[in-house]
């Protein structure tokens, strides 16, 4: 009997978390993507599923970009309509019905994020295709000392559909014409968070972007695997904004890879290798040719971007970093910027927090940032961090306090890491450990701060015009967070009852030198509280003239 070809649009294929409404009990379950409004009132889906960061994280874009392409909402009155009154199951499936033909992952025709051609070239094991898995050349050396080769002997065809989807949105470099994905490898996505209790619907919902209406015309532009793929070999020039839809929808359907997928039938009683589920069919291998789509300046609405120097014309995607994301990071991601600025947040950030301002959801609400952290081909780690967002009246004054209060942290983390080196004798061209000191006043200060800003946000929601309101708050952050926390590290770092005695002197002038630098003395204490907004108390200090011994009394006449 030959199985009947996989829809992702028909099939219950994506695992889920369901809360009930009234005992908060919490089940698992598997939904079709028009299912993600069922039972919204009595028991929604709240959660994708799948036990792996990556694939949530996935499925959340996917669902994402199946509302923008096929019922986004046209300004914020219709989106505030959806929001309140979600569509049916039957309304969203009659939405998603004209896309149909682009969502079949094996059968006869196109095949989703497929190549459209069948490919000749040798079958590779299907545990290519995550990103955490082993490289050719790592398994070569016998270095797959933990994330090991065949523990992925095959997957279900939900689990091949979603593994895929990962790839060709997140793909890493992956040696000679083996192209990385739209927004480069391992792209750091961010996304606004409701305030909880929340439905996965309107998680979702929050951060679609709007659009005049459904895509149409030429769906080829829009999902790639309909045509035969715009390949890169021979310098060819990449694609464009020009070359696909004209709303720019391709981007949440980017297919950089030029793969196919290859199905037999399971065997008796065989499970999926990831989900321990059951399928009538098993994708065990997959063929792939260099050379796919080879994009260039295609915007995303969200991941944010940088560009190296404020006057570059070119943009980049945000990638994550091995130090985690904390509030040193948040502020580029949610708060504004000018057109000097050499970050900007990802658009969808900046429309939910006008969004979430209509629902008056500002301080509750949250930022969701996520992504892999590579290392060129090899992934180091998935990042994952939740913050607060504060959308609401007075904004863009908070959004200039917050910047005010991360340039004042850095100054005190790189002064503090700087005299930590002094004190130990630590070589200036030793970054690492200046940089874990760094690291550390951020993460460990991170609750600190996010309390100050939520008494900026509350202050500035009662009377966004308030004049005064700053001041005593960066006077609060300076001498309740900054000045105990660095304090702290230096003495963890340098306890100076374990000092050598002729290392001692040199230690102690380190820790007076943090001290006054706290309190505003010298170039860097000015530097602080210029940042901070506070009145400079004390200039900063001159240098002694060069020959003369420190504290030497002035020639008499």
């Amino acid at each position: 009997m030959v199985a009947k070809a996989f829809s992702l649009l028909d099939q219950p294929w994506l695992p889920v978390v369901r809360r009930d409404s009234r005992s908060g009990a919490v089940r698992r379950d598997w939904i079709r993507p028009c299912d993600i409004t069922d039972r919204i009132e009595t028991e929604p889906v709240v959660a994708f599923d799948w036990q792996r960061a990556d694939f949530d994280a996935a499925s959340r874009e996917l669902m994402i970009g199946l509302l923008a392409t096929a019922c986004p909402p046209s300004d914020d009155h219709e989106w505030i309509d959806r929001w309140r009154s979600p569509p049916s199951p039957d309304q969203l499936e009659a939405s998603f019905a004209p896309f149909a033909h682009a969502f079949v992952l094996d059968g006869e025709g196109p095949r989703f994020l497929q190549d459209h051609e069948d490919l000749v070239a040798e079958p590779q094991s299907i545990a290519g295709l995550l990103i955490d898995s082993p490289g050719e050349n790592t398994v070569e050396k016998n270095l797959d000392l933990f994330t090991k080769r065949g523990r992925i002997p095959a997957l279900a065809r939900a689990t091949a559909a979603i593994a895929l989807f990962t790839l060709q949105s997140q793909a890493p470099a992956g040696g000679a014409g083996n192209r990385v994905s739209m927004r480069g490898g391992g792209p750091l996505t961010t996304l606004a968070l409701p305030a909880t209790p929340a439905s996965l619907w309107h998680l979702l919902w929050l951060n679609v972007p709007s659009y005049p209406g459904p895509a149409d015309g030429d769906l080829h532009l829009v999902f790639p695997w309909l045509a035969p793929t715009r390949t890169s070999e021979d310098k060819k020039p990449p694609t464009t904004p020009a070359d696909i839809d004209p709303d720019g929808r391709q981007c949440f359907w980017g297919m950089p890879r030029r793969i196919r997928l290859d199905f037999r039938p399971a065997a008796t009683d065989e499970l999926c290798a990831l989900t321990g589920g059951q399928d009538a069919v098993m994708v065990e291998a997959y063929r792939a040719r260099p050379w796919g789509v080879s994009y260039a300046a295609v915007p995303h609405p969200l991941s944010p971007m940088y560009r190296p120097k404020p006057t570059d014309v070119a943009w980049f995607y945000t990638h994550p970093q091995p130090d985690g994301i904390t509030y040193r990071h948040w502020v580029d991601l949610v708060a504004d910027s000018d057109s000097t600025a050499s970050r900007r947040r990802a658009t969808c950030v900046a429309a939910s927090r006008a969004r979430l301002g209509l629902l008056r959801q500002s301080r509750a609400a949250r930022l969701l940032a996520c992504g892999y952290d590579m290392d060129n081909m090899k992934a180091r780690g998935f990042v994952e961090a939740e913050m607060p967002l504060f959308a609401g009246p007075g904004s863009q004054r908070l959004d200039m306090f917050a910047r005010r209060l991360v340039s004042a942290a850095e100054v005190v983390a790189l002064s503090m890491a700087r005299f930590v080196g002094d004190a130990l004798g630590i070589d200036k061209s030793d970054a690492t450990a200046r940089a874990s000191l760094r690291e550390r006043l951020f993460t460990e200060s991170q609750t600190a701060f996010f309390g100050v800003i939520d008494d900026a946000a509350g202050r500035l929601e009662s009377d966004p015009d308030q004049p005064d309101f700053a001041e005593p708050l960066a006077r609060r952050f300076l001498d309740d967070v900054l000045q105990p926390t660095a304090t702290r590290l230096f003495d963890e770092a340098v306890p100076l009852s374990d000092i050598d005695t002729r290392s001692l002197a040199k230690a102690v002038r380190a820790r007076l030198s943090l001290t006054l630098m706290l309190k505003g003395h010298g170039r860097d204490g000015a530097a602080l509280l210029s940042a901070l907004g506070l009145p400079t108390e004390v200039s900063a200090e001159k240098k002694p003239r060069k020959g003369r011994r420190k504290g030497a009394e002035e020639p008499t006449s």
